[in-house]
């Protein structure tokens, strides 16, 4: 995975915030439309950039076609969205997003349920893209 191709998905801020998401957890087109408030197409149209530069991966679930980080995620990456998460902390968008993700997790745990049915997250466990490094890059546009 190219650096120059992680920055150049960072540089929309949809992308943004689709993988500040996926960060959290896997989610389906439709979580993503409900969260974002953006059209099914529009969304589809991100998803399918970030999948052909290596950022996200697709499975099929019935109807439905659930999206996450790649498992195992490659440092490059990690990183990036360690320090995007950091930097989000203090804009408004991502915290609402976050807040729409709790007022849908009940229809969105199915979801990690189908991708990593032999881990369940506890409720309050920390996520493994936290970051509290003073060298992260500011990568949220303002």
């Amino acid at each position: 995975m190219e650096l120059l191709d992680i920055y150049r998905c960072l540089g929309d801020e949809t992308r943004q915030r689709i993988l500040h998401l996926l960060a959290e957890r896997p989610l389906c087109v439709c979580h993503f439309q409900t969260i974002l408030g953006a059209p099914q197409v529009a969304i589809s149209k991100h998803l399918a950039y970030l999948r052909r530069h290596g950022l996200v991966t697709a499975r099929r679930h019935e109807q439905w076609v659930i999206y996450q980080l790649p498992e195992p995620c490659p440092a490059e990456l990690k990183l990036q969205v360690r320090c995007l998460r950091e930097c989000a902390r203090s804009q408004p968008v991502f915290q609402r997003d976050l807040d729409r993700v709790k007022a849908v997790r009940q229809e969105c745990d199915w979801v990690a349920a189908k991708v990593r049915p032999s881990k369940p997250a506890p409720a309050a466990a920390p996520s493994v893209y936290e970051c509290h490094e003073a060298h992260c890059v500011n990568l949220v546009h303002g």
